[in-house]
């Protein structure tokens, strides 16, 4: 029996929210707030990380690669068992093992144990995400209630992220732990508010059992994919190492497919990727965190490296990005409501490809208010319209029994886009290394990766334009199996 302390009451038909539903609400953004603040705090820390702790290169990256290792590679599992297991009781055990991973990472004297702290915040933000993103799939009605919910908790990644990069700018400046140390307290009070406020999910009773071979090839394909992404343009994009991983990930991949059209209780359902709407989701997913992931690195090289600006002052440059998304928060709910997800993820990344585009205009003496802003506003208005419509387009029509698995699967396309690319920017523009390294041959050398960069965005828009042919009122969703044939279960007309 559900306990009136732990299940809010559902939003009324015009709107109005319970102080315990915007309480639900507010620790679900505290976990992203935090899975966000913590990437971008650590980018900022690492050249202190590494003199303190005696670091070389190769090992300090893995302070950042283990933690997209256990993120990417453990999502699809996350995002399934919070289904089966119960969304509550997932993002609560996950929520506490990441405060406790914090704690450690401010206290370790050794790099393989920050390492290893890292790869366990990872892994718990595998857990945390798909299962904070069905709660509230789960707690507010399709249409413009969830719209608004997931506007303001999408809104909460950015703002997070903006907030480290200040932040750590900040925090570095003591010391380096505190970069580690501050996102512990702030999950531990999520963690005894969630005991509280989230509501209770029961178990999936009525399943055909789970689906191990499953869960441990999707895991292991994952984690290979991710690791032999970062690792490549360390060993090398046409070495023998590379390549056989590759080959590994396709085979795992290969299996992994074969086992879910067979299991009748599936870590991924593959007839929900038969819905066009879910299929430019996942890939729109892609092509967004990765064009801009790949561009948030280099522009921090060039603000750092050449213009010779400091962590603050490069962190300051991107907060009017951020602030545009966090204070747009509320009305992009409503925006959705009007004039659909397409659309504006369509608009979103005609935006971005502009912004990126007049980057390129960038030299070794750029006018911030003239050059670099203009870019940085167009970047924020993008995101502000495109992330919340892909989460919100990727869970419109999907049964509540299936929502931590969607969820799973687009964040995997987040953080396997945004490794993917990386690596690709990354290679592209040590390829491009001159020789003689003077400060105009090294921006020249960034402008190939900037161009990539834009190049993947404008992917991102061509595979949006297909959507828009769609009639509104009429797009296919795919939605759970019922007991009628499978081919016309699997398609239903709602609004997208």
């Amino acid at each position: 029996m559900t306990s009136p302390l732990t299940t809010p009451a559902p939003p009324s038909s015009t709107g109005r929210w319970t102080p315990r539903l915007w309480g639900t609400l507010l620790v679900l953004c505290a976990a992203m707030f935090l899975d966000a603040l913590d990437v971008s705090m650590v980018g900022v820390a690492l050249p202190s990380i590494g003199s303190d702790l005696h670091l070389s290169t190769s090992t300090l990256q893995w302070i950042v690669s283990g933690y997209i290792l256990g993120y990417g590679g453990l999502l699809l599992l996350g995002g399934r068992t919070a289904d089966l297991l119960g969304r509550r009781q997932v993002f609560l055990v996950a929520l506490g093992v990441f405060a406790l991973a914090s704690l450690l990472g401010g206290a370790v004297d050794s790099g393989p144990l920050l390492i290893a702290s890292r790869f366990i915040k990872g892994l718990s933000a595998a857990f945390t995400a798909p299962a904070g993103l069905s709660i509230i799939t789960t707690t507010f009605p399709e249409g413009p209630l969830r719209n608004r919910a997931l506007s303001i908790y999408t809104t909460c990644a950015a703002t997070g992220f903006s907030m480290g990069l200040v932040l750590s700018g900040l925090l570095t400046e003591v010391s380096w732990r505190f970069t580690m140390l501050l996102p512990g307290p702030i999950a531990l009070v999520a963690l005894l508010a969630g005991v509280r406020l989230l509501p209770r999910s029961a178990r999936e009773e009525n399943h055909d059992g789970y689906d191990v071979p499953g869960a441990v090839l999707g895991t292991a394909a994952m984690l290979l994919l991710v690791f032999t992404v970062v690792q490549a343009p360390e060993a090398g994009w046409a070495s023998a190492r590379t390549l056989l991983s590759f080959l590994a990930v396709a085979v795992l991949l290969t299996a992994f497919v074969l086992i879910e059209r067979r299991s009748p209780s599936p870590l991924i359902r593959l007839g929900v990727l038969r819905s066009g709407n879910q299929v430019r989701a996942q890939l729109g997913a892609v092509a967004f965190f990765g064009s801009y992931v790949g561009f948030q690195f280099l522009t921090t090289l060039y603000m750092q490296s050449l213009l010779g600006w400091s962590a603050l002052h490069t962190a300051l440059a991107f907060l009017p990005a951020g602030t545009l998304v966090a204070v747009s928060s509320t009305k992009v709910g409503a925006i959705v409501d009007r004039f659909g997800t397409q659309r504006l993820i369509a608009t979103g990344f005609a935006l971005m490809v502009l912004g990126y585009a007049l980057f390129l205009r960038i030299d070794l003496d750029p006018e911030y208010a003239a050059v670099i802003l203009p870019s940085m506003l167009l970047i924020g208005a993008a995101c502000a319209l495109v992330f919340p419509s892909l989460n919100i387009q990727a869970t419109n029509g999907v049964e509540d029994r299936e929502q931590g698995m969607v969820s799973g699967l687009l964040n995997t396309s987040i953080q396997v886009g945004g490794a993917i690319f990386l690596a690709v920017v990354t290679a592209v523009v040590t390829a491009q290394a001159p020789a003689h390294a003077t400060a105009q041959a090294v921006l020249d050398s960034y402008r190939p990766g900037f161009m990539v960069v834009t190049g993947i965005a404008l992917a991102g828009l061509l595979i949006t334009l297909p959507g828009l042919r769609v009639r509104r009122s009429r797009p296919t969703i795919v939605v759970a199996r019922s007991t009628v044939k499978e081919a016309d279960a699997d398609r239903v007309p709602v609004r997208d």
